[in-house]
């Protein structure tokens, strides 16, 4: 495993390999995980996020629903690093787009995060 720090002259840097980058954008939209009262966890780009009455409502394109993950403590953890068991979570296939209503987090993902999701193989039934 290669060190991802060294210290100089007590002066401490980092490998820029080992730096989290945003993920990708499309159309200048960003990739998140987003996290709903009660519809739960999706992975997609937000195209609209409005404030309203029953709280924060998200429009996502590219939206897939995360039905069960591991291989991640938290959902954190999940949006900076993906997941170390893609054998274990469920993840469905995207669909266009999606409105969730009552959003109650959106943590936006890492570069590493989104390519290691995306391999995660799509789970149907």
């Amino acid at each position: 495993m290669k060190p991802e720090t060294i210290t100089i002259d007590e002066v401490k840097y980092v490998r820029a390999d080992a730096v989290s980058k945003p993920a990708e954008k499309i159309c200048g939209l960003e990739r998140c995980i987003i996290r709903s009262y009660g519809a739960g966890v999706f992975i997609g780009y937000v195209k609209d996020k409005v404030s309203e009455i029953n709280g924060v409502n998200v429009t996502l394109l590219k939206a897939k629903r995360v039905f069960y993950w591991s291989g991640a403590c938290s959902l954190t953890q999940l949006a900076l690093d993906g997941t170390s068991d893609a054998l274990n979570c469920k993840i469905t296939d995207a669909v266009d787009e999606q409105f969730i209503y009552n959003v109650i987090e959106i943590i936006p993902l890492t570069e590493k995060a989104s390519k290691n999701l995306d391999e995660v193989k799509i789970w149907k039934k």
